[in-house]
């Protein structure tokens, strides 16, 4: 999607969709997330990495709506339209439904949107397909479809790649690439692959124990003294993943642990 041009012809920044301002979030006696600042821009791919408890997952509720900020503020733009895949999706083995129909249920939708969204996403050969058949990654794609039906301008995904092999992951981390570049939306991705990550965002965030430990460019992260501290320095071989960008690996670096945060 190109840039927003000012009359000089400079590139302008493009309004956050939503802005996070010293936001704090506290669970009883426990702060899980404290003085926390985030823009979501359109086109911007935005990574939220940590180990468990870091407050992720929680700073992604917030983002959504889902759960009050203690203190700080979160505005959101008038014509904000979220489409969310979870990381667990579990499909009833006796409740016989295809993709096609279970993308349907999300509303009505024109012809030219579907077949659209259907083929960008690589969906269109398993519509007819039952959910219960289809692989791990068959089945984000799919989810991945139906949230961009209803024209979403941000998508929020936890743990995307969870539980695909390493080939698996970057044709995901590629397509969702792809689909942000086809259609300008917001991208804020939970993710414990590392490698994937790095070759896949425009911005990582490093959270610990609630605070932004680091925050940037995927390169400039990876240079902190805190990522390092996190995470260390080692990261999978060069694959050919994601032979046009940096730091990839078809054996994804994994955050310790695994699991929410």
């Amino acid at each position: 999607m190109p840039a927003v041009q000012s009359l000089s012809g400079k590139a302008m920044p493009r309004p956050a969709l939503v802005r996070a301002r010293g936001v704090a979030v506290r669970f009883g006696d426990r702060w899980v997330l404290e003085g926390v600042d985030l823009d979501v821009v359109p086109g911007r791919i935005t990574t939220l990495v940590g180990n468990n408890g870091a407050g992720k997952s929680t700073l992604l509720r917030v983002l959504l709506g889902l759960t009050p900020p203690a203190a700080g503020s979160v505005e959101r733009s008038g014509d904000l339209r979220i489409g969310y895949v979870p990381q667990h999706f579990a499909v009833d083995p006796n409740l016989p439904i295809t993709a096609r129909r279970f993308m349907a249920l999300s509303g009505r939708v024109d012809r030219r949107r579907w077949r659209e969204v259907t083929a960008d996403a690589e969906v269109d050969t398993l519509l007819d397909q039952p959910l219960q058949v289809l692989s791990g990654g068959e089945m984000r794609r799919v989810l991945l479809a139906r949230a961009l039906l209803q024209r979403p301008s941000m998508l929020a995904l936890d743990e995307p790649a969870a539980g695909l092999d390493g080939r698996s992951q970057g044709a995901l981390y590629r397509l969702i690439g792809s689909l942000r570049d086809r259609y300008g939306c917001a991208v804020v991705v939970i993710s414990h692959d590392l490698n994937l990550v790095m070759a896949a965002s425009d911005e990582v965030l490093c959270l610990e124990h609630g605070r932004i430990a680091c925050r940037g460019a995927p390169a400039s992260v990876m240079e902190h003294p805190e990522y390092h501290k996190l995470f260390g320095s080692h990261l999978g071989p060069d694959t050919g993943v994601f032979p046009h960008d940096h730091h990839h690996g078809d054996r994804a670096h994994k955050v310790a642990g695994g699991g929410h945060g």
